[in-house]
């Protein structure tokens, strides 16, 4: 159980919050006028567009390269990383670069999300982000 606020949640629960905090929160950027070519999109369409690319289904309901700008297909590339990877990877990842040390319930909760065995393991998830950007960096090499 974790506490926020005076609230216990269950370790699933928290997860399952995070990613509707991901998925709304692109939504919302997906809807600012910069995120598209034309200036306005629909809510639906964002919110469609900001869960699939969470969580990397690859749907779409318009064409991402003529309906969505610059900054909404970096929008989109970031839902898809956070939504590949986990937001927890990123939690933990964070709390690594401010140096702060995790509190044992977010490694408990890492250790639920990663389905891991003990808390030790959770220092694999750096060797997994540096191994995921290493292929990021050489696809987006081979591509150009």
């Amino acid at each position: 159980m974790i506490e926020i606020y005076h609230h216990k949640y269950t370790f699933p629960k928290v997860l399952t919050l995070g990613f509707v905090f991901i998925i709304l929160i692109g939504t919302l950027l997906l809807l600012l006028p910069i995120s598209t070519k034309s200036g306005h999109t629909d809510f639906m369409t964002a919110l469609f567009t900001s869960t699939s690319a969470t969580c990397v289904t690859g749907l779409s309901v318009v064409h991402t390269s003529t309906h969505w700008s610059f900054f909404g297909q970096l929008i989109i590339a970031v839902l898809m990383e956070v939504g590949g990877l986990g937001f927890m990877t990123f939690a933990v990842l964070m709390s690594r670069l401010i140096r702060q040390r995790m509190q044992m319930s977010t490694k408990l909760l890492a250790k639920e999300a990663w389905n891991f065995d003990n808390l030790s393991q959770v220092n694999v998830i750096f060797l997994i982000l540096r191994l995921s950007i290493a292929i990021q960096l050489l696809g987006s090499a081979l591509l150009l």
